[in-house]
């Protein structure tokens, strides 16, 4: 149910007012604002595993399927912030609507067991199946979106894909998320950046240190927008020192994406 907001709190929300985590931005498509998180803002993903609520940080990035809105529930009760991930770039056997997908948009396989690449021009197909995934997210209450498989382009999907096609694809994926009043991030494709900082609140990145790559994140950190970054293979003696300065959110963590963690 949408809530008219008090005179003074819409004040304070047009001006930007500054949290823990971020600020939070009026969105004119909603009518209420969305959560913006900022440079530097600590935060925990885990993706696999019983989760550990016990992290004391911020913000949290968690699996939309596999966690409830009393999850999100309690997070927000200690105050964090809570990231929905989804796979909106690839197709994911294991999804309760994965029968949903017609093989027609199931590509090659992108390097992780029961995972395809999706043909992300076939919006016709796509855009009702990601609105229904982000109505989840809604649902459950969760503040914002991480997009998975956002750069489908650059890989060998068994679909032509262009650069083109993945900036109108992303896009859309952005929308979708504004539209139901959640922040959304960008998921690595570091090539598109440039054209594509002002639709996204922030950033997702992996291993940009390993690669000599996170000055290419510089857009976000300009825009007051937090770049999410984990390196999985570097000791954080690499990486910390320069992520420091960058002002990027940081930390070490193993593929699985358990609870484990060693922040910068």
């Amino acid at each position: 149910m949408k809530r008219t907001l008090p005179l003074l709190t819409l004040l304070l929300l047009l001006a930007g007012c500054t949290t823990v985590t971020g600020t939070t931005t009026a969105d004119d498509r909603t009518g209420g604002a969305r959560w913006r998180p900022r440079p530097g803002v600590a935060w925990q993903w885990q993706l696999s595993g019983r989760l550990d609520t016990s992290v004391d940080v911020p913000v949290y990035d968690i699996d939309g399927f596999d966690h409830s809105r009393a999850t999100v529930t309690a997070l927000h009760r200690k105050d964090r912030k809570v990231i929905c991930y989804l796979s909106t770039g690839a197709w994911e056997k294991f999804r309760p609507d994965a029968k949903k997908f017609p093989k027609s948009v199931l590509g090659r396989g992108n390097g992780w067991e029961g995972e395809r690449w999706l043909d992300i021009r076939r919006t016709d197909v796509l855009e009702p199946l990601m609105a229904k995934r982000l109505d989840m997210c809604r649902r459950k209450g969760f503040d914002a979106v991480e997009p998975d498989n956002m750069d489908g382009y650059r890989n060998d999907t068994g679909f032509p894909l262009k650069a083109a096609d993945q900036l109108r694809y992303n896009r859309l994926v952005a929308r979708l998320a504004h539209e139901r009043g959640m922040a959304v991030g960008l998921k690595n494709d570091l090539d598109q950046i440039p054209r594509l900082v002002r639709d996204f609140d922030f950033a997702v990145n992996e291993q940009c240190a390993q690669y000599d790559e996170c000055g290419r994140l510089k857009p976000f950190i300009d825009a007051d927008k937090a770049v999410f970054h984990v390196e999985y293979e570097l000791p954080t003696a690499r990486f910390c020192p320069d992520s420091g300065r960058l002002k990027l959110s940081s930390m070490l963590k193993k593929y699985a994406l358990g609870a484990w963690r060693r922040p910068c």
